[in-house]
């Protein structure tokens, strides 16, 4: 291994991030100054640099101009470590509320709403099916609730972003990848992935219909595979468990023939699609967020990893396959992956621009950095 020292701080590498998301979004943050911002999930894998992001906003803006973010979280695994380090942030509130129980009475009045809280990963939407579902559906129906008693109240929310997935999509035939929003999808309602898909489907519909009905300004989002920091190394999702791999200083286990394939969105380009839908997307509309380019098989991914890997820590391992032993994982599974961003493109101002190659060293280089932590 190198010496950990000719690696970026992790200062400098969450500064270099954080700035690039804050030039990006200039417009957006400039409407939500002065504004209160909830964020449901908020200690998650998006919610990382959601929070963070509007906080660094802050730091070159007045108190009076500052966003004042809310993050609610069940913390069912944990509070993370970087949450904890923003204890004292004037313009942070952290509460404990898990999003399938009622809304607080005290909630308050917020001009903007994310709703990210669910369960992404397969591994754990598999093992707990309905609170995956009534954190889609139940959820995300209250804080509809939530804003139009706001409207009546003469105290509108002025933006909502529900996210979707673009597991909605399912298995898209051949002819339909890259994936278009138009496209209506292949998902079964059965398997063992459909506890996700089908909420997130139905989660559009009631999104669209409040929009429709109470004119309330309502948007969703469907991540095509996004990735980088903020998703922890146990999240057992293909990224998290080639960067352990590394470095525990193993081979990388692959647990399929490495064929599918996708295109991988560094979350940085995510975020900033994220607040473009809720400040500028049209109410009842769903976007497209993730890169069209370079779309690579599992194996490319894991030789990547490897090659950065090498460079970075001077690691020896190599790319192996396994028989995945929990049979159900792959099931469902889309062989491709890909979108189409045209509308975010055209709508918003949206233009990733973090390739897969720079955008896995960058999560290497955090992985890296957090797992020092961890053992320290």
């Amino acid at each position: 291994m190198t010496n950990p020292q000719s690696i970026m701080s992790l200062d400098e590498f969450l500064d270099r991030d954080l700035s690039y998301i804050c030039d990006c979004l200039s417009e957006e943050f400039a409407q939500m100054a002065g504004k209160n911002l909830l964020i449901t999930g908020g200690a998650g894998f998006l919610g990382y640099y959601l929070v963070l992001s509007a906080l660094h906003f802050n730091k070159s803006h007045s108190d009076s101009e500052a966003i004042k973010v809310t993050v609610y979280d069940n913390y069912v695994r944990g509070v993370p470590d970087w949450l904890t380090e923003l204890e004292g942030n004037p313009h942070l509130t952290v509460q404990k509320v898990d999003m399938i129980e009622p809304l607080p009475a005290d909630i308050g009045d917020f001009q903007f709403i994310i709703h990210a809280a669910g369960i992404a990963s397969p591994i754990y939407y598999r093992k707990y099916p309905i609170q995956t579902i009534d954190a889609n559906i139940n959820g995300l129906r209250n804080l509809l609730d939530y804003s139009l008693r706001q409207r009546d109240a003469g105290k509108p929310v002025e933006g909502f972003l529900f996210y979707s997935s673009s597991e909605i999509y399912g298995d898209p035939a051949l002819d339909m990848i890259p994936t278009p929003e138009d496209y209506r999808g292949n998902v079964s309602c059965t398997g063992p992935r459909a506890c996700y898909d089908e909420s997130k489907r139905f989660g559009e519909t009631i999104c669209v219909n409040f929009a429709r009905q109470y004119e309330l300004p309502v948007k969703s989002a469907r991540p095509f595979n996004n990735y980088g920091p903020g998703l922890k190394i146990t999240d057992r999702r293909v990224l998290p468990d080639f960067a352990r791999d590394v470095l525990e200083g193993r081979d990388i286990v692959m647990f399929s023939d490495g064929s599918p394939k996708r295109t991988f969105c560094y979350s940085a380009d995510a975020i900033c699609g994220y607040y473009k839908i809720l400040i500028k997307g049209r109410p009842a509309e769903a976007y497209n967020i993730g890169i069209d380019r370079p779309e690579i098989s599992m194996a490319e991914l894991g030789e990547k990893v490897i090659e950065i890997s090498q460079r970075l820590f001077g690691y020896g391992g190599k790319l192996v396959r396994q028989v995945n032993p929990e049979k159900e994982y792959l099931e469902d599974n889309p062989n491709r992956r890909c979108p189409v961003i045209d509308k975010a493109r055209e709508e918003l101002g949206y233009d990733p621009s973090i390739l897969v190659d720079e955008g896995v060293e960058r999560s290497m280089i955090w992985y890296h950095h957090n797992r020092v932590a961890e053992e320290a």
